[in-house]
Parts: C-alpha cells; structure tokens; sequence
C-alpha cells in the first residue's frame, strides 16, 4: 500500500487544548485557527499532557497567523521506516535531482 493511502487510512483525532481527544479531524469550529489533528494511534500513545502541550503549541503559533506549526517532539509521527512524514530528501526538486548525471552545469572556459 502506498504512503499516502496509508496516511488516508489511519483514524485522525482532534485534539484540544486540554490534551482530551475531541472527535474526527476536521470539525474543528474555529476554521482560522484549528485544533492539532493526531492519528488515533498517536495520540493514544502519548499522555495527557504531551497531547496538551502540542495542541497549545498549534494554538499558540496559529494566532500568531502561522498555518503550519511542527509537533513537539513526542508528538511528531513517523512512518514505517523509522523516517520523519516528510524528508527533505526525498523531494525531488527538478531533474538534476532524479538524473544527477544529465543535470545542466554552468561550465567556465
């Protein structure tokens, strides 16, 4: 099964501020500035508190006008093999990246 099929996949929580699971993600009412979204299996693995601190990270940074803010560390989700969600890389940026050999190089005579 491929990555994002999987990540479609997992059961997604809402979490508040208190660090309790509110429901699915993505019912949020504050559509500015929502609660942090935790796969089920994440956020029942962690306490309490660790979901409270990341939630009022997420809070915190979004009314700051941030829209992306990074987990705590506790909280950060990783995949199968061990790596973070997302690695630099593994983001192709172009065709230098995919064709190292075939990548256009400024040549100074």
């Amino acid at each position: 099964m491929g990555e994002l099929a999987e990540w479609r996949n997992q059961d997604w929580v809402r979490i508040g501020t208190d660090g309790k699971v509110k429901g699915k993600c993505g019912t949020s009412k504050d559509k500015k500035n929502p609660d942090r979204c935790l796969p089920r299996s994440k956020a029942n693995s962690l306490s309490q508190s660790q979901r409270a601190t990341t939630a009022k990270k997420k809070k915190r940074e979004g009314a700051k006008g941030k829209t992306v803010v990074k987990n705590t560390k506790p909280a950060t989700v990783k995949l199968r093999g061990g790596g973070l969600a997302r690695r630099k890389k593994d983001i192709a940026r172009g065709c230098g990246a995919v064709l190292e050999s075939r990548r256009k190089m400024t040549q100074y005579l």
